[in-house]
């Protein structure tokens, strides 16, 4: 070949090129196999509903995380509030969304609470999971000027008087009404459940002496334990929280272990989604959460970060599943 045809040919070889990158956007795209044949993924915008209202920590985070994760996927991400039913409704949506990885859904863990609570028929079989994001334990939680100085001295004095603390939560059968009664199962004790349209008016009822605790996330308190208004007796989980200083577990303050109850954040696609596209969205999203921007987000607002991938994810749901589907009866609060 001459070097005039070898230079036109070059010329030629850049300009199909450029082509394909103008036609794309100029935006690289991930790239995976599916059947033995290479695919381009995503090609175009993905939406990302969240079943709670714009504004809400479960919506803050998802945008955060959305907004790294738009970095690997070169593709925006656009976040759709969907509300309603404790999250059902949008979670609904999602699951029956199109299965071609351009819907994700926020899922969190009143998915593997809804259907034994006969709220909702959606469980976690209606998706494959993508990445879990986010996990915050129970700390049981009482006034300063209490008579409880140790999550001991709390104990002791509930088994010698089964029925009378009251402990405020979350709405009967949301997240820290079932850690309160895991807690009774896991330390013989009985309490008088008082139920509350969130964590903040339970938290408020605490305040006002109301109640006598709360069972609820460390950031949540993490304000009023700083002021010394509140104290944070124990953390109900297998390590301690950051955001609450010096607080000890509860093994390590009184020995006792058991099946811990938490909230957590994740997300998922519709179950007929193919695996290929499930594992590129899984790799762009975990990194997504090693970005350095989502986690100053997540410190700034004192939540924390727990990754897992889309099969240590999916395993987790069947815990939670399994774990809500034996509690939840027990409580008499199965409406099935």
């Amino acid at each position: 070949m001459s070097r005039w045809k070898w230079n036109a040919a070059l010329a030629m070889t850049v300009i199909a090129g450029l082509t394909v990158l103008t036609a794309c956007g100029g935006k690289a795209q991930t790239t995976g196999t599916q059947g033995g044949k290479k695919i381009d993924f995503p090609t175009k915008p993905i939406s990302l509903i969240v079943p709670f209202a714009a504004g809400g920590g479960t919506d803050t985070t998802a945008r955060a995380l959305a907004k790294s994760a738009e970095k690997i996927l070169k593709q925006p991400i656009t976040v759709v509030n969907k509300t309603g039913g404790g999250g059902s409704v949008g979670m609904t949506e999602g699951s029956n969304a199109k299965n071609d990885g351009y819907t994700v859904t926020v899922i969190t863990v009143e998915l593997t609470t809804l259907s034994h609570l006969g709220l909702s028929p959606i469980t976690y079989q209606n998706f494959k999971p993508i990445a879990m994001m986010n996990y915050e334990p129970a700390a049981i939680t009482v006034r300063s000027d209490s008579q409880w100085k140790t999550m001991k001295e709390f104990l002791d004095y509930a088994k010698a008087n089964p029925g009378q603390l009251k402990l405020g939560n979350s709405g009967t059968g949301a997240i820290w009404h079932l850690a309160a009664a895991a807690l009774e199962k896991g330390t013989g004790t009985k309490y008088n459940h008082i139920p509350f349209e969130g964590a903040a008016p339970a938290i408020s009822a605490l305040l006002g002496g109301h109640v006598d605790a709360v069972p609820v996330s460390p950031p949540e308190v993490k304000s009023q334990v700083e002021s010394g208004k509140l104290r944070a007796l124990a953390v109900l989980d297998d390590k301690p929280a950051e955001v609450l200083a010096g607080v000890k577990t509860l093994k390590e303050e009184t020995g006792i272990e058991f099946s811990y109850i938490g909230t957590w954040r994740g997300l998922g696609v519709p179950k007929d989604t193919p695996d290929e596209i499930v594992q590129l969205l899984s790799d762009a999203f975990m990194k997504g959460m090693e970005d350095a921007e989502f986690k100053e987000f997540m410190k700034k607002n004192e939540l924390t970060i727990v990754a897992k991938d889309s099969k240590s994810f999916g395993q987790y749901l069947k815990e939670n599943h399994d774990k809500f589907g034996k509690l939840i009866p027990e409580l008499g609060l199965s409406k099935k």
